[in-house]
């Protein structure tokens, strides 16, 4: 296995902080990557920047989004069937009060069109996909995984019949809460307990039996949650046997079937929120996400590397990219 890694763009970039990064692979081979920029995060001054790669390297960055008034989150880039590149993400001063745009290409994210409401009026944290990429259903669907944050953490799906233009919320993903007390490897609790706020920033994949979604958690561990009516209604969240420091997960679903988990494996530490951010890793499932192998290290030194987007690159090879430090965003690519 080989994994090459870049940065998207150079010490020279317009903003201090850039954080939240996803990226899509368009039918020429081409990469689009998308983030939020500025002063920091939360900061008023914040945009969606994006950034094109070719066999020349990367373009530099460009605003896609600015609200000029007020912060903005999250984007997720997603490519329909058709073609068709549409880019979310969240406008809101506080979490718990964002709501979902959106942008759409037709020509590979060269020209956008004006920003639209998700939901018109939505304005409870967010509908449609929170961080990570949506996916097409063997039906047809798009399923986007979604999250809300309010005094306690809250995970569902939105689901599209008529290819991104409105949107069907499915019921929450039941979870057992149990409390602040932190989960360690110390205190092996029973895995359909879910300690702190709650589980977060699903990401999804499918098959032969069903939807599924893994799930960031305040429990020092990943979540996982099944269903079997195509997203609609979710099983009690129970706890993988992997560590997590709650921060940002991603996963893709190769042709092959294999899981590809992008994550920090890392526990809290005791009585404190979230942990260092580091390593940060890819591992792998051949069995539906029983059991999971490590297969590269992307970062293991001191810092914050961190909220992960993978996709499928070309045959056999990943695209992942991730944040580095809170100032700059690495694209890797991992041939297997």
């Amino acid at each position: 296995m080989e994994v090459k890694k870049e940065f998207i763009f150079g010490e020279d970039r317009e903003f201090e902080s850039a954080h939240g990064s996803t990226l899509v692979r368009l039918d020429n081979g081409e990469v689009l990557a998308a983030w939020f920029g500025g002063s920091w995060e939360k900061g008023a001054d914040t945009a969606i920047y994006i950034a094109r790669r070719t066999e020349g390297g990367w373009s530099r960055p460009e605003i896609a989004a600015n609200s000029r008034r007020t912060a903005m989150w999250n984007p997720v880039l997603f490519k329909r069937h058709d073609g068709t590149v549409m880019l979310f993400y969240k406008v809101g001063a506080a979490i718990s009060e964002w709501q979902t745009w959106v942008i759409v290409s037709d020509d590979g994210g060269h020209t956008w069109t004006e920003p639209r409401e998700l939901v018109p009026g939505d304005a409870c944290g967010g509908r449609g996909p929170v961080k990570n990429k949506p996916i097409h259903l063997a039906n047809g669907d798009i399923i986007a995984p979604a999250s809300l944050e309010g005094g306690v953490w809250d995970a569902f799906a939105d689901i599209s019949h008529d290819e991104g233009r409105t949107w069907e919320r499915s019921s929450l993903v039941p979870v057992r809460r149990a409390g602040y007390e932190i989960q360690t490897v110390d205190k092996p609790y029973s895995k359909y307990r879910c300690f702190g706020k709650g589980i977060i920033q699903p990401t999804l994949w499918e098959d032969e039996s069903g939807v599924h979604m893994l799930l960031r958690s305040t429990s020092s561990a990943i979540f996982r949650s099944d269903s079997h009516d195509g997203g609609r209604t979710w099983s009690q969240a129970y706890a993988l046997g992997l560590p997590n420091n709650n921060s940002g997960i991603d996963l893709v679903q190769m042709p092959s079937g294999t899981l590809a988990l992008a994550y920090n494996p890392t526990q809290n530490l005791p009585n404190y929120y979230k942990g260092p951010r580091t390593p940060l890793v890819v591992s792998m499932s051949h069995d539906g996400g029983g059991k999971w192998e490590t297969a590269a290290v992307l970062e293991d030194g001191e810092g914050c590397f961190a909220y992960p987007s993978i996709i499928n690159g070309a045959e056999n090879e990943l695209l992942v990219t991730y944040t580095w430090k809170r100032e700059r965003i690495v694209f890797a690519q991992i041939k297997l």
